[in-house]
């Protein structure tokens, strides 16, 4: 087993390469023509989109705040279900969902470092 450390090293070694190819994709698009001008139409096309989701939303009413709120609940559910799962988990226990087609569902992990304070 690699040592966590060593990997780590090598991820934070592979971003900034990363970066680097990154900011010249970057000045290399600036550089080429046509970009700007096809910048700055889907800057206008992404307007009208959102002045055209507003006027929808407006004319949705209580429809569309309904669909805010389902929204809402469904992340508070979905965050609910990741608590118990976890702390199911760490009795020991196993998990197991199924869906109304009898479709089973299993846990998924995914661990991400933060930096600490």
């Amino acid at each position: 087993m690699q040592n966590i450390q060593d990997l780590f090293d090598a991820l934070q070694a592979t971003k900034k390469e990363q970066k680097e190819v990154k900011r010249e994709y970057h000045d290399a698009l600036t550089n080429s023509n046509g970009y700007e001008e096809v910048n700055e139409e889907l800057k206008k096309l992404r307007e009208k989109k959102k002045k055209i989701e507003a006027m929808t939303q407006s004319r949705m009413g209580e429809r569309y705040i309904l669909l805010e709120n389902l929204k809402k609940k469904i992340d508070e559910l979905d965050q609910s279900i990741t608590d118990i799962a976890m702390t199911t988990l760490m009795e020991g226990k196993s998990i197991e969902i199924k869906d109304q087609y009898d479709n089973l569902y299993e846990p998924t992990y995914k661990i991400i470092f933060k930096k600490s304070s």
